[in-house]
């Protein structure tokens, strides 16, 4: 606790007060904290809030090192399924169609007008104007996908087989997906924003002939490759006709999704029982796009996506149906199918939103007209680091432009709630009048804030609890785990850890003898994560050998996924992600340097968009790779008298010399070793997007494709003999 206050201290913005008057304010707040404190915790219930947050959340089942922990919630059974005799996931969206038969389910936004808006560099941008939100309710969502999955089997789709979808996050994805799973039909997922050599080879490895695709996407990606997937026969767009497009290879039929349901609903099924699936067939085959090499195919059956989204579930308090999830992040990301299935299950409604409209000042919408969050206002939202890191940069480049009254004004309130919040309590005054404008930039009724999929700063995370005045809750999950792992509670306040086993799980720490991380070490333990448990998946597609490696089964038919993470476990039970294996380098003399670590430190510096760290152990010092702001580098060259394009900026040594100097005193601040800090850097004047192939669709660094990119560059840096 005394290091969580510490944290807090450091995280503190810095204000410039006359200290006279400063002494006169925190007299004042004091008296206003003192009158309102009584009633406020006689009322609020916040007693069993901070009770809970000091609670043991975690144990391990017995003394041995090494010996697995299991939520207090599921120390003698692990939690598997949802509600009774739903083990499957056809069964479960009956049980949820019977339940909540006419409540809203699926919403989209009817678009009323696009435009092409010229831009002063000549570029062309497509603007649009949204209208409402349109629902369809469960019933129609139930119907539209017996009808769809009676629709394929008319195409020849026959149970157990595989069937690909390669489409946005939108309706029609989770109306194709269930009609997959009420026909055990296998689901071959695939990123919108992979390569075209990855696209090829999961479409290739899995024999799949028919693609459940859109309009834009047909004849931007697939048009280019049909021709590399031989087996392919059937392209169903979920968006209406697409203009006839004659370059088709011969035998490629096009239909649309309204025309395939129409084809189910006419269909003769009467005689014929449908195949329905049981717990233990695959329901989806999940291509990760991977932080390393080539996309795997991850097979996850229904009991695993079952038990994974049991114990997601009970992380998130009064879940129901007066919960409102705006779904935007991609569907093919097991974070994104797990959370919208968790919604489906409960009762709540999901409108679908994208990157690009997701608010007012998002780069598709009209400026004037409103984004998804403000017409929506949703109550839970999923986000990656990325998109949270993003609105934190903007946040604070506007407080810089306040006048210095409201900008001292909105430090004080933000420090003091700082101080509230790591002793327990709430600030309802400053909500109300400071941040509720900061929280409408998310539509001003988001309760609980899930973030998964790379590591979140304790800056970040404090600032999204600060100023959206609601938990974030961090989850640490893998594909290969069907995205179950930990979530932290939401009145869990600490920053920087992960939270306690979910309740269909279980973690132990394995000793990883050569980054010198041992189950046994002093105060707390630490080793390579495992997670065991209903939710781990059955392995890699068509892939043997990777998966002996990375899963194994103890003496008691358990299945254990070795992560290659890095954890400790606190006193409480929940667990921090210390390092990842791959992450870890020995340079020359010896050091093991961690590049996560490394990049943790420099990343939320304004002058830095994104870093990647690299290493080599034929040399003796830390190099990087980075995508300036443009605004603060801009900013740093004009304070340096230095003038030039962007390249130019970008490209000159003596702006990467200014740059270090930053980067090193960041570092220092960080309390990083001397033989962790970058020594040289390339600054890179192209942003690293998923587009680009050098980062996952979570915005995961991948190594190898940035090391292939700067190949040069390292050679440059490391002055030519480098291995």
């Amino acid at each position: 606790f005394s290091d969580h206050m510490s944290l807090s201290a450091k995280m503190k913005l810095k204000h410039n007060i006359n200290p006279v008057l400063l002494q006169f304010i925190n007299f004042i707040v004091l008296l206003y904290s003192l009158v309102t404190y009584i009633p406020w915790y006689i009322l609020s219930g916040s007693k069993q809030a901070i009770a809970k947050a000091k609670q043991v959340k975690a144990r391990p089942v017995n003394n041995k090192p090494g010996g697995a922990y299991r939520s207090v919630n599921s120390l003698h059974c692990l939690a598997s399924v949802l509600y009774p005799g739903c083990d499957t996931l056809d069964k479960v969206f009956k049980y949820a169609k019977t339940k909540y038969k006419d409540k809203k389910l699926l919403g989209t936004r009817e678009i009323l007008k696009e435009e092409d808006e010229i831009q002063p560099s000549g570029k062309v941008f497509k603007k649009v104007i949204l209208g409402k939100y349109t629902w369809l309710s469960y019933e129609d969502v139930y119907i539209k996908a017996v009808n769809f999955g009676n629709g394929l089997a008319v195409l020849g789709q026959q149970p157990k087989t595989n069937i690909a979808i390669f489409c946005e996050t939108r309706a029609e994805w989770m109306i194709a997906a269930q009609a997959c799973f009420m026909c055990n039909y296998q689901l071959v997922t695939l990123y919108a924003t992979l390569g075209g050599p990855a696209i090829v080879h999961g479409l290739n490895e899995t024999e799949v002939t028919t693609i459940i695709t859109s309009k834009e996407l047909m004849q931007t990606k697939l048009k280019e490759i049909v021709s590399q997937v031989p087996l392919l026969r059937h392209i169903i767009t979920v968006d209406g006709k697409p203009t006839t497009w004659s370059e088709f290879p011969k035998g490629v039929i096009v239909h649309t999704m309204a025309s395939v349901q129409a084809m189910g609903a006419k269909a003769d099924t009467g005689n014929k029982q449908p195949s329905r699936p049981v717990p233990s067939d695959i329901a989806v085959i999940m291509y990760t796009s991977g932080s390393t090499g080539i996309p795997k195919g991850v097979m996850i059956s229904h009991c695993n996506l079952i038990a994974g989204i049991t114990g997601m579930a009970e992380r998130i308090p009064n879940l129901g149906e007066k919960d409102i999830y705006i779904g935007y992040l991609p569907l093919a990301h097991v974070l994104e199918l797990s959370a919208e299935l968790v919604c489906l299950s409960h009762g709540c409604r999901i409108g679908y939103s994208s990157p690009q409209t997701l608010a007012d000042q998002s780069s598709k919408i009209k400026k004037g007209s409103k984004g998804d969050v403000t017409t929506l206002k949703p109550t839970l939202m999923a986000a990656v680091p990325e998109i949270m890191d993003r609105i934190y940069k903007n946040v604070m480049n506007k407080v810089n432009e306040m006048t210095s009254f409201q900008r001292n004004l909105f430090i004080l309130a933000y420090n003091y709630k700082m101080e509230q919040i790591s002793k327990g309590y709430s600030t309802p005054l400053c909500d109300s009048l400071i941040f509720r404008k900061v929280r409408m930039l998310l539509g001003g009724k988001i309760r609980v804030l899930l973030c998964g999929g790379a590591p979140l700063s304790a800056a970040t995370q404090r600032f999204m609890n600060i100023c959206f005045c609601c938990p974030v809750g961090q989850g640490y999950g893998l594909t290969e785990s069907a995205g179950a792992g930990t979530i932290t509670e939401v009145w869990d306040y600490t920053t920087g850890r992960v939270g306690a086993p979910l309740v269909c799980c279980e973690i132990k720490l394995m000793n990883w003898e050569e980054g010198g991380y041992y189950n046994t070490d002093k105060p707390y333990p630490r080793g390579e994560i495992l997670i065991g448990g209903q939710n781990v998946t059955v392995g890699y597609y068509k892939n043997e050998a990777r998966t002996r490696k990375d899963f194994t089964v103890d003496e008691n038919g358990q299945r254990w996924l070795h992560t290659g993470d890095i954890g400790e476990f606190h006193h409480d039970g929940c667990l921090k992600i210390i390092d990842r294996k791959k992450d870890l380098v020995k340079l020359q003399a010896g050091e093991y340097v961690s590049l996560g670590k490394v990049e943790a430190a420099l990343k939320n510096l304004p002058l830095v968009d994104n870093i990647c760290a690299y290493a080599s152990s034929f040399h003796s010092y830390v190099i990087g790779f980075v995508v300036p702001n443009q605004k603060e580098l801009a900013e740093l060259a004009r304070k340096k008298g230095f003038k030039g394009t962007w390249e130019e900026i970008c490209n000159s040594p003596e702006m990467e010399k200014e740059v270090l100097k930053v980067l090193a005193e960041a570092a220092m601040a960080a309390n990083l070793e001397k033989f962790e800090i970058p020594v040289k850097i390339r600054l890179s004047p192209d942003p690293w997007t998923p587009e680009t192939g050098l980062v996952t669709d979570a915005f995961k660094l991948k190594r190898k494709e940035l090391t292939a990119f700067y190949q040069t560059d390292i050679e440059r840096m490391y002055g030519k003999n480098v291995k």
